[in-house]
This record gives structure tokens, C-alpha cells and sequence, in this order.
């Protein structure tokens, strides 16, 4: 599917859609917790489907609503659980996590908790090349039989049910906080307690942050010490030939207690600051003036850091935390600037196409782990912003882009790889006359987005192929 996006001026108001990343942990923690809750505002996308068709396949009873008359970007869902172990059964299938990382992660500890049989994960062609085996690793560690259908680390993922024996295990924190994030939901429920040793400089850090917010919601509260524990000795492992590089720093230590519990709750998702960047980010590519309604300042997101960013760069924003929104001039003048994405992957789609409206070079670092998301998103925001007419030098963990003096129309490509989509669309709203492909992945983040970008005036049309 392609759309043609035409030179627009966006204007008004409009409310950001829930967040992703905490509608899979409300639905992970909620379907491990005893009792029934109620999770309000849940975003409905391809992926969080996936997580819910996932969850009810292994027992959980999962119920939407029903109160949806037109589709929409969320609903409410009631989640009964029996909690923890008791609450899982073997599934009767393949759990299809789609194209979502977060479901396939998050799942993959929780299949230990199955009480017998195998549970096998796996997903899209995108997602059965995404890596899994730090965590594949981990779980081995910690007692559970776990491992590639392929023995190439790499989905599908094959895990024996049974419980979660518990111990020490070692991860490397520079590809995804996911799996972290992984081992923290289910961990609570292991025999001996578990002790997560973080090696290396951990990537993404405030989306496990927003991991234990969710825990600890629900009951759970997990013990957290940053610290250097100087490198790792091979010679004092018994954790056998991982492939980890024992040099690398001991960073980050994560205590569980054994045999915890998680109680139900009603829990409210908030608004989705990934979302709301990209949605700012319009305002300025449309050079219109935007109110981004629904956002929660209190819960942490990472990605919260675009106001700062834009800030820095020049650019007006008003911030009422009381009302939850934020408003955009997009007239005002950008500069560029050097930026560290370390903490923050999902906002380089964002900060890229800000950076063909703002005067001088960017200089984005920190993004290497960006390379193993949907897409290699580093290689490929290269080569689609060039033919927009920008100057890029691409390396392995940084990009410095140049606008052009006028930005082209073209043809895009996005690779099925909804953030890009949204980011190239957006860009195109500075164009002429521009064509961007691949409108069949947004579903996996954001349904609506063509249709709320034209509702505030964007020149978008779809075409026939």
C-alpha cells in the first residue's frame, strides 16, 4: 500500500493514542495476577492484539468492552487470572507474536511458568530475525530449558514449562531492554530468587523503568542497585561458554525475591509520548501549530525527552501538566545539534526528519541498538533521507545529517517498518509531491494515524497498486 502526501499545513487538536509499550506490560502483568482487572484505555494495534491472542491462548481470560460501534485507537479489557503458574496452561498452538518484539520477549519468560509441555513463539519474517539469544541465554541460567528451533538464536522460540528454578545470570544490556524487562515480569515467580547482572552500558534503559512502574502497580516491588562491579572473571563463572564477552563491565544489578505475587488492579494506560513525538515533529514539517491532548507526565517514558530535544533545538512547546497536553509551534525555527539516543531508540525516526527542517548539521549518537528493531533503522533512514535531498555520513552508532535547501519530493521506501512509515509520511507533508510505501505497518502502532493526521488537515491520499 502506498499514499501520496502533498505540501500541508496542520492545525488543531487531537488526542495521542495509548501507549504500546505499557499496554504489553499491563496485559503480561495483569494476566500473571490473581483476580480480575480492569485495564482501561489499552491501545488496540497489531501488536498489542498479538500479546492479548497470545495471553488468552495460554488460559487467560481476556474480554474486550464490546462498546466498539467504529473502530478506534483503544477500548477497555477486563483480564481474569488464576496468577502466576496456575494461571497459564499449555498452549494448544503456535503463539503468533506477529511482527512484536515486546510480545515475543515479554512471553518467552512467561511460557516457563506454563506448568507442563512446550510452548513454541515465533512470528512475521521481520520478527523471526530479531534477536533472542541473551535471553534464550539467561533463562538457561536460571533453570529453564529454552532454546531456538533453528539454533541460531533467533525466533522460533522453543520453552519447556515448569517453573522458573532461579540463580544468577548475566545479560548484556546493549542490544534491547526488552529482555530485561523479560526476566523482571516472570522472575518474581521463581523458586530461589533471582539476581539479573546487567554487562555493559544498558540501551533504552526508561522502558525498563516503565516495566517495574507496572510491577510495582500491581504489587510487586523489585530491588534495583546501579553499580560497577569491575569486570567480569570468566574464571569465576560456572555459567559456561555463553559468548559473552567477560571483559565487559558488571553495570546494573536487579534483585528478585522468590516466590512473589502479583494482585489485580485497574490500571489506566497513558498517552504514548513515542506516538506524541512523531505527532510533534508533524507540526514542524507542516509548519502548523498542534495541541497533543492525553499524555501522562508522571508515568515514566523515556521518549518524554522529545520536548527537551525540541527545546534545545529551537523549537516552542508549551507544556500543561495539569491538563496532560502539550502545544506546538511549528513555525518556530529549529537548529541543528549533536544528540544521544542511547536511552531513547524510538525517537530517531522523529529527530531525523526534524533534522530536514532545522538549520546546520545533526549529529544523532547513541543508536546502534537501533539496528535490531523492526528494521535496520540506522541503514535505512540513510539511504531514504537522501532521497530527500539530505547529506548523511552513516556509522555504526551515530548519523549526521545536512537538510537540503529544499526538501524533495520522491519516492519513499519504509521497509514494513511502521515508525519509519509514520516519520517518511510526515516528512513528506514538506514536500511537493511525495509517495511513500508501506501504509500496511502502521496498523502495528498507530490504526489511525492517516486518518488523524487528515482530520488536522494533511493532504494525504491513498493509491491503488
Amino acid at each position: 500500500m502506498k499514499v501520496n502526501v502533498k505540501k500541508s499545513n496542520l492545525s488543531g487538536k487531537i488526542q495521542c493514542p495509548p501507549s504500546k509499550s505499557f499496554s504489553h506490560r499491563a496485559l503480561v502483568i495483569s494476566s500473571l495476577a490473581l483476580g480480575k482487572s480492569l485495564l482501561n484505555n489499552v491501545l488496540l494495534s497489531r501488536d498489542t492484539r498479538a500479546t492479548i491472542n497470545c495471553c488468552k491462548m495460554l488460559g487467560v481470560d481476556l474480554q474486550l468492552s464490546g462498546s466498539n460501534i467504529l473502530p478506534k485507537n483503544s477500548d477497555n479489557i477486563t483480564v481474569n487470572s488464576k496468577g502466576g503458574q496456575s494461571g497459564f496452561m499449555t498452549p494448544y498452538d503456535i503463539l503468533p507474536a506477529d511482527n512484536s518484539g515486546t510480545t515475543i520477549r515479554l512471553l518467552t519468560s512467561a511460557c516457563a511458568l506454563v506448568p507442563q509441555g512446550y510452548s513454541i513463539l515465533t512470528g512475521d519474517e521481520s520478527l523471526r530475525k530479531r534477536p533472542m539469544g541473551d535471553l534464550v541465554k539467561s533463562l538457561n541460567q536460571l533453570g529453564v530449558n529454552c532454546f531456538s528451533a533453528n539454533s541460531n538464536y533467533f525466533p522460533p522460540v522453543i520453552v519447556k514449562g515448569g517453573g522458573i528454578e532461579g540463580g544468577i545470570t548475566q545479560i548484556n544490556g546493549q542490544i534491547s531492554s526488552q529482555f530485561i524487562s523479560s526476566l523482571l515480569v516472570s522472575g518474581i515467580f521463581s523458586k530461589k530468587g533471582i539476581t539479573i547482572q546487567v554487562l555493559g552500558n544498558q540501551v533504552s534503559k526508561p522502558y525498563i523503568e516503565s516495566t517495574i512502574h507496572v510491577m510495582k502497580y500491581f504489587g510487586v516491588d523489585i530491588q534495583h542497585e546501579r553499580k560497577d562491579l569491575g569486570p567480569v572473571n570468566s574464571s569465576q563463572t560456572s555459567f559456561g561458554n555463553l559468548d559473552h564477552d567477560f571483559g565487559t563491565q558488571i553495570t546494573e544489578e536487579y534483585f528478585i525475591p522468590p516466590n512473589l505475587a502479583y494482585g489485580a488492579r485497574d490500571f489506566v494506560v497513558p498517552g504514548d509520548f513515542s506516538t506524541a513525538a512523531l505527532l510533534m515533529s508533524a507540526a514542524f514539517l507542516s509548519r502548523g501549530e498542534m495541541t497533543i491532548n492525553g499524555l501522562n507526565f508522571v508515568m515514566p517514558q523515556g521518549d518524554m525527552t522529545i520536548i527537551d530535544i525540541i527545546r534545545k533545538m529551537g523549537g516552542t512547546i508549551h507544556v500543561n501538566m495539569l491538563t496532560g497536553s502539550v502545544k506546538v509551534d511549528g513555525n518556530s525555527k529549529l537548529e541543528g545539534g549533536v544528540f544521544d539516543l542511547t536511552k531513547t531508540p524510538d525517537l530517531l525516526p522523529v529527530l531525523a526528519v526534524l533534522s530536514l527542517v532545522a538549520k546546520g548539521e545533526t549529529q544523532i549518537n547513541g543508536i546502534s541498538h537501533a539496528r535490531f528493531k523492526e528494521t535496520d533503522r540506522v541503514a535505512n533512514i540513510a539511504t531514504q533521507l537522501s532521497r530527500f535531498g539530505a547529506s548523511i555520513n552513516e556509522k555504526k552508532d551515530s548519523i549526521t545529517i545536512r537538510p537540503p535547501a529544499k526538501i524533495n519530493s520522491t519516492t519513499i521506501e519504509s521497509f514494513n517498518d511502521h515508525r519509519l512509515f509514520m516519520a517518511f509520511v510526515i516528512a513528506g507533508l514538506a514536500t511537493e509531491n511525495s509517495i511513500i510505501e508501506g501504509a500496511e505497518s502502521v496498523d502495528v502502532s498507530y490504526p489511525h494515524f492517516i486518518n488523524d493526521l487528515k482530520g488536522l488537515g494533511a493532504d494525504i491520499e491513498f493509491l491503488k497498486t
